[in-house]
């Protein structure tokens, strides 16, 4: 019986690293970003292509951030929010971690090429290597921009939502990767203030790092402001309607508050809190956006 009962433990903890290397609660954000640009479209999408779709999308995204686990594992290993990963602390072996990633991409580009369209498979593999690669291999080591200019592959997901339902691109589409590329820079950029001393021993050159953390809490806050006024555009375009804006106004203000907070009187925890915040920002701003959908303003 106890050899049993630690052969289940092994078991449940191997499986816990494995779900650790897809990063969760990231692909869950991004699916429901994916999920509301498939409901945006107009039209309403069978839940077997609904399925297909976030199944898809989500196996791309995780097998993305597991090979972001693998070729991140040394820095991993110099940082205090990410030593404990399973890879950096040698609990799966590179190669297993890689071939596990590996069949989570090709599983969800097959399925979204098989069960979705072609356009979606194509942008999904483009996301994926714009991540996996273009940003963890050069952008993260090469410039403080990393993760402006990196931040176009996790602003994809509504896009290939969008497509999964029309097969085609869209200005409304694109809009709302707009709203999720100007809200990285200042959701990333709150996390690197409070682990500025991480990546400066990890030789990371994130914008704390090399201009300052002043000059970020300053980039913050602009990036705040310019992303209550791209909030906006949905609502001017007639994408959304008026309980759209109310939600989105609310939650730019308060994500403006956090970033003057940061800004003009910090404690030694507003960094970390702000970060927390976005999250939670992003996440209802969808969430509002799809319901708005929903209402009929006669």
């Amino acid at each position: 019986m106890i050899r049993t009962h630690g052969l289940y433990a092994t078991a449940w903890s191997r499986w816990q690293d494995y779900l650790m290397l897809t990063k969760p609660k990231v692909v869950a954000l991004l699916l429901l970003t994916a999920l509301v640009g498939m409901y945006l479209t107009g039209q309403v999408p069978s839940l077997g292509r609904v399925f297909l779709t976030l199944t898809g999308i989500g196996l791309a995204a995780g097998g993305a951030a597991a090979i972001n686990h693998v070729l991140d594992r040394h820095i991993d290993l110099r940082m205090a929010r990410t030593h404990h990963r399973p890879v950096a602390r040698g609990r799966i072996e590179t190669q297993q971690a890689m071939a596990f990633a590996l069949l989570l991409c090709v599983g969800g580009i097959g399925t979204l090429w098989l069960g979705v369209n072609g356009l979606t498979a194509w942008l999904t593999a483009c996301s994926l290597i714009g991540y996996a690669v273009v940003y963890t291999v050069w952008l993260k080591r090469a410039t403080p921009q990393n993760i402006v200019i990196g931040g176009l592959a996790g602003a994809m997901p509504p896009l290939l939502g969008w497509t999964a339902v029309t097969g085609s691109l869209d200005p409304h589409a694109l809009l709302l990767v707009a709203i999720i590329f100007t809200w990285t820079p200042p959701h990333f950029w709150a996390l690197a203030i409070h682990r500025r001393d991480d990546y400066a021993r990890a030789n990371v050159p994130m914008l704390p790092v090399t201009h300052g953390i002043e000059f970020t809490k300053t980039c913050v806050l602009l990036y705040t402001l310019l992303l209550t006024l791209i909030c906006l555009l949905p609502w001017v375009v007639g994408m959304a309607g008026w309980g759209y804006l109310l939600g989105s106004v609310c939650l730019n203000l308060r994500f403006i508050q956090w970033a003057w907070r940061l800004k003009f009187s910090p404690d030694a925890q507003t960094a970390i809190h702000c970060f927390k915040f976005s999250i939670t920002h992003l996440m209802v701003l969808f969430i509002v956006l799809l319901a708005d959908h929903w209402i009929d303003y006669g």
